[in-house]
């Protein structure tokens, strides 16, 4: 385990319990898996979605995290893993007919945005 080698080298951010569900956001996640940072931040500004704000601030706290605790530089960033998890639901019960109780399910996810720099892959190799 301590062996490991330095691939993991980079900065992360996590946005936890995200009252979207998973699908949803999946489908911005997917545009932007593989893109550099300044392009993972235009293409959620065009897209006619409500949770793209969301990703594009997980964007920004990804590239603050690499420049504030590993020196790395923005215009060197790409994103290199993103991944979205189902998470616990939210309960909300309906009232219904003849006293009963009908439960409602509101879905939360976990968002992962994983940001590498340029340079470090090709030093690596």
């Amino acid at each position: 385990m301590k062996d490991k080698k330095k691939s993991e080298f980079g900065a992360r951010a996590l946005g936890k319990n995200i009252r979207v569900s998973a699908s949803k956001i999946r489908r911005i996640i997917d545009r932007i898996r593989g893109c550099s940072h300044g392009e993972a931040l235009v293409l959620p500004e065009f897209m006619p979605y409500k949770t793209c704000h969301l990703i594009s601030q997980l964007i920004l706290s990804a590239a603050a995290n690499a420049n504030t605790n590993l020196g790395l530089n923005k215009s060197n960033l790409f994103i290199s893993e993103a991944r979205v998890e189902n998470s616990a639901y939210l309960r909300r019960f309906r009232p219904r007919a003849q006293g009963r109780g009908y439960p409602i399910k509101k879905p939360t996810c976990k968002v992962t945005i994983k940001s590498n720099s340029n340079i470090v892959g090709e030093v690596e190799r």
